[in-house]
């Protein structure tokens, strides 16, 4: 088991009929299932060679279903899909496409696309087709035009078209209406806020609107009743791709869905909704909204179906376990594809970490065991037995393969694998724990919250020492982070404020003036400091306000004065343009910018809680950050050579970064990691430490990490405070965490306390309750650190740029 074979045997061994998941087999280590799965799971290392994996599976199908039924899947989770399906097509006859085609067995015809008929997975409602960011746009976009498919053969999901006709019907030449006091011709008309609100499939109407909205929504049931019948009246989906959802969901068939479910409007759940904030622009629109999804019903309707699910990054793992390994419940929505003998898991390292034999496969594979190895399933097995490292008994080695594998082949006596164990996790706590001095730190985060979410508290310990120097640098503006909601509450501030006594007595012209730039920018953060120091809402508001002109100033300086009737009239423009926008629309160039200047407001005042002001904070706003769905790659001159430049200014000893280690998290992180390693690796300094940190998106297990810092229920309730007054756009975020319902600050928390439990488990609650360090006897949480050296930097993302430029 797990080791390469010959590609013929691979695929009659695994029982596969595509010769791309038999060439993907081979070229893994791994066979395609084990005996304790229940659907077949191909692994590649990471995303874009997923995206590269997928696309060719897809064009097999193609090749062998010209007139098949296909669905595909929308979202960022496709990019590198959709790229190299279009790549394939394109340079379809080049020398070096026919070796990527020989090599994934394909035949040599060159796959005839407008024979397929697409169906659209799923569409909110009501979001009109108009929208940029509506799935409709998406897939006319990306796969009928993209992908040179017949729009006449496509099935897809037109909000704007569903359910009006039954409210033109005549009788006796009349149009007949639900009532004559509602005009029902736009869905504007019907859902004037977007709010829908599915209880009035049963309860009595209150208004004459709430009838017509009873009324379309039984229109729309009836839309979709038909629509799945169509589907099925074509035989069913030939080739469906999806992703899985962190609460394992399918297209969007949530926790609890039936496996026999079909097409159908529906709410989503709460880790949905939250994971589709980015689609619609808010987790407000997605609340309001409802879903149209096809079911799983839909999917497993055609016992031939090719249904590929995709899975990307090790936030993913515990849901694709449960999909391959679990019996099919509704718990676990992609369980329902057990049924489809063409079903396949296209999966990264990271989303497979948790499949039980395929860890047990890489250990037997192993040629030693090391420490690092060892540690990893021994503290995996002090969590699940609850036990301390140093109580672990042989009958608990019986329970896991994993340990008993280790621990046998290690050479060595339990006892002693766990005081080894223990020994490393106390000396990686002791190394968290030590003073730092006389060192610069380069400080680098992909947005405005990552560091204080990923590693504030070793920030905080080593800013205690006067000899040390800190600059911190984010690399995006942010603005797409900044709701136009969030925009119009800081125009209240500013209007406000200019009407106030207090900008008149300010002398905007001296206060404002160009000579004054970096000066007002302290006495900015300084005010809004104030205020919250001294509780005073009114102090705040004004050191926002005072930034937001300013910004103002510098956006539209050939239009905008500093006199506050020309100020007033630019946020009574402003105010008409950010409600005249739908969620998610993109915003033009100077509206992206003032978004961006807020959130670079609000990290200055975040490093202010600290003393460090201007110039120790830094904004580089590099050009790849954009408001495309998929936006370019960093270049040299316009997102390497600034980070270069702030290299050679600050001189640091130590950089940090945040790490994605396969590209399959925030598209910004792993661009930033790029670029910052490109900066590095030109900079040629080869003796700077580096510090790589994970945030709430990614998580490091205990033995991937060389430094583990001790939280107290202080430091906690330092970033709690510095988190929720300094972040404002990011407070009530439109953009949250799946995991839990609150700001990113309360999820950064739940991380650190969860890995606290678990290193508490391993070393047992006395170590650190009668430690004699006050530091270590205050922990309530940990935070892990990976210290390394440049080369070792360079060697991760050198791979996984390779890939990416492979497109």
């Amino acid at each position: 088991m797990g080791v390469k074979r010959a590609h013929e045997e691979v695929g009659k061994s695994a029982g596969l009929a595509s010769k791309v998941e038999a060439h993907l087999v081979e070229s893994s280590h791994y066979d395609a299932r084990y005996s304790g799965e229940k659907t077949n799971a191909v692994i590649v290392d990471n995303f874009p060679a997923l995206g590269k994996a997928s696309a060719f599976r897809f064009l097999e199908w193609a090749q062998l279903n010209p007139a098949g039924v296909c669905s595909l899947p929308t979202g960022k989770t496709p990019e590198f899909f959709i790229k190299w399906v279009q790549r394939a097509l394109k340079e379809w006859d080049t020398p070096e496409m026919q070796k990527e085609i020989r090599s994934f067995g394909l035949q040599q015809a060159k796959p005839e696309m407008n024979g397929l008929t697409f169906v659209q997975i799923d569409e909110f409602y009501p979001v009109p087709p108009t929208q940029e960011n509506s799935f409709y746009h998406y897939v006319k976009e990306f796969y009928i035009k993209g992908f040179g498919l017949d729009p006449e053969k496509a099935m897809l999901i037109d909000c704007s078209k569903i359910g009006f006709a039954a409210f033109k019907e005549t009788r006796f030449g009349v149009t007949c209406q639900p009532d004559d006091a509602v005009k029902v011709e736009t869905l504007d008309d019907v859902w004037p806020d977007s709010f829908v609100d599915l209880a009035l499939r049963t309860r009595d109407p209150k208004t004459r609107l709430e009838r017509v909205q009873q009324r379309m929504l039984r229109e729309v049931d009836q839309w979709c009743a038909e629509y799945e019948d169509k589907i099925r009246n074509l035989g069913g989906i030939g080739f469906f791709m999806g992703g899985i959802g962190p609460d394992g969901h399918v297209a969007f068939n949530c926790q609890g869905a039936a496996h026999h479910c079909t097409t159908r409007l529906d709410e989503l759940n709460y880790p949905s909704q939250a994971a589709a904030a980015g689609d619609l622009g808010g987790i407000e629109a997605v609340r309001k909204s409802k879903v149209i999804t096809i079911g799983l019903g839909t999917v497993t309707f055609n016992p031939s179906c090719v249904a590929i699910t995709c899975a990307a990054g090790e936030a993913k793992a515990a849901r694709v376990r449960e999909a391959i390994e679990e019996k099919p419940h509704v718990n676990y929505p992609a369980t329902a594809l057990q049924k489809l003998p063409n079903a396949c898991f296209f999966i990264t390292t990271g989303a497979a970490k948790l499949l039980s034999e395929r860890r047990l496969a890489d250990l037997q594979n192993l040629k030693e065991i090391t420490n690092s190895t060892v540690e990893q399933v021994l503290v995996d097995l002090c969590c699940k037995q609850r036990k301390r490292l140093v109580d672990l008994t042989d009958e608990d080695l019986k329970s896991c393969p994993l340990a008993k594998c280790a621990v046998s082949r290690s050479g060595k006596a339990l006892k002693d694998l766990g005081e080894m164990v223990k020994a490393s996790l106390i000396a990686k706590i002791e190394h968290g724990c030590r003073s730092i001095t006389n060192t610069k730190f380069l400080h680098t985060e992909p947005h405005h919250d990552d560091i204080m979410l990923g590693y504030l508290p070793m920030v905080l310990r080593s800013t205690r020492s006067s000899t040390n120097d800190h600059h911190f640098v984010c690399g995006t503006s942010g603005f797409n982070s900044v709701s136009s909601k969030h925009m119009l509450m800081l125009l209240d501030r500013v209007e406000l404020f200019l009407r106030s006594p207090t900008y008149k007595r300010l002398s905007p012209q001296g206060y404002f003036g160009k000579d004054e730039t970096m000066d007002f920018r302290r006495r900015d953060v300084w005010k809004f400091l104030d205020g919250v120091a001294a509780a005073d809402d009114e102090l705040r508001d004004e050191g926002a306000a005072r930034r937001l002109i300013a910004n103002f100033i510098d956006i539209y300086a050939d239009t905008v004065e500093v006199d506050a009737t020309c100020l007033l009239k630019r946020c009574s423009t402003l105010r008409a343009y950010f409600l005249s926008r739908y969620p998610g629309q993109r915003d033009v160039l100077d509206i992206q910018t003032l978004k961006g200047s807020c959130r670079e407001f609000e990290a200055e005042c975040v490093w202010g809680y600290l003393g460090w002001q201007i110039p120790n904070v830094s904004h580089l706003r590099l050009g790849f950050y954009t408001a495309d769905i998929f936006a370019p790659e960093p270049t040299h001159g316009r997102d390497v050579k600034p980070i270069i430049d702030l290299l050679d200014k600050v001189k640091p000893d130590v950089v940090s970064v945040a790490l994605d280690p396969e590209a399959s998290g925030p598209d910004t992180h792993y661009k930033v990691l790029q670029a910052v390693t490109a900066a590095l690796e030109q900079h040629g300094k080869k003796d700077l430490l580096v510090w790589g940190y994970r945030n709430v998106w990614f998580r490091f297990d205990p033995h991937e990490v060389s430094t583990i810092i001790p939280v107290s229920l202080q430091t906690i309730s330092t970033l709690n405070n510095m988190f929720l007054n300094c972040f404002e756009s990011q407070r009530d975020a439109e953009f949250p965490a799946y995991e839990i319902q609150g700001p990113f600050c309360a999820m950064s928390q739940r991380v650190q306390v969860q890995q606290y439990g678990m290193i508490e488990t391993c070393l047992g609650y006395e170590w650190f309750h009668k430690h004699p360090s006050e530091l270590i006897r205050a922990t309530r949480g940990l935070v892990f650190l990976k210290e390394m050296p440049i080369d070792e930097l360079l060697r991760e993302s050198r791979a996984l740029r390779k890939q990416a430029e492979n497109i």
